[in-house]
């Protein structure tokens, strides 16, 4: 059987993704449901220490919902501007992504910069969505060439980042639970505080939120079919 670029970034990916550490993981959550809103995003469909501050002690400012080891951390890196915890929740999610310092692949895979027919930014910002978003780290894990071949291949890049959106707008609280992908796969979230993953990706930092969107930076991309 003939190996195409696709089957065997899939495998290499799924093989990194089982053998890797990773982060702390982090977040809490309660036991959640697939969310509602549209399922359809059409054929396009964008750091580690203690957590920032409990909702309690944050007093529901854009950080209140915050969860994961490497919160601190974000919030060090990005203290303000657009690309901060209070920058984003400013902006539409691939706008507020690209002004994340820890998003910048992501950021360049949504808007077409990686290849010119995968373009998802209007509808990233049309609708309220979860976004599973990989960090720079996290793609790093990927070897180069598997990334090359990837970005060459319009299906199979759309199914990869189509798998790390959920269609509705889910809290900390919400996203434990299986959750329908706009690629059409469940993701598996499970665990709570210091252990909440996404399938076998860990949490950096979630409940990040944007004008349209709640983000959840992971340590490792996520492949479809990999749960």
């Amino acid at each position: 059987m003939k190996t195409t670029p696709s089957t065997r970034i899939i495998t290499a990916v799924g093989a990194v993704a089982l053998s890797m550490i990773g982060l702390s993981a982090c977040s809490g959550g309660a036991s959640g449901s697939e969310s509602g809103g549209s399922e359809s995003m059409g054929e396009s469909s964008s750091a580690s220490s203690a957590p920032m501050e409990s909702p309690s002690a944050s007093g529901g400012g854009a950080d209140a919902d915050l969860v994961g080891s490497g919160c601190a951390a974000y919030a060090k890196q990005v203290p303000s501007g657009s690309g901060s915890v209070d920058g984003m929740a400013e902006d539409p999610v691939a706008v507020a992504a690209s002004h994340n310092p820890m998003l910048t692949t992501l950021t360049k895979a949504v808007s077409g910069k990686l290849n010119k027919d995968v373009d998802l930014v209007d509808t990233l910002n049309g609708g309220d969505f979860t976004v599973i978003a990989p960090t720079d780290d996290a793609f790093k894990k990927i070897p180069k060439k598997d990334v090359e071949a990837l970005a060459k291949d319009k299906d199979a890049l759309t199914k990869v980042l189509t798998y790390h959106v959920i269609p509705g707008k889910l809290s900390p609280e919400q996203i434990a639970g299986e959750h329908k992908t706009v690629e059409g796969d469940k993701v598996k979230v499970s665990g709570s505080g210091e252990k909440l993953m996404f399938n076998k990706s860990k949490l950096v930092c979630g409940g990040v939120k944007t004008a349209n969107a709640t983000v959840y930076m992971v340590d490792t991309v996520m492949m479809p079919g990999k749960m």
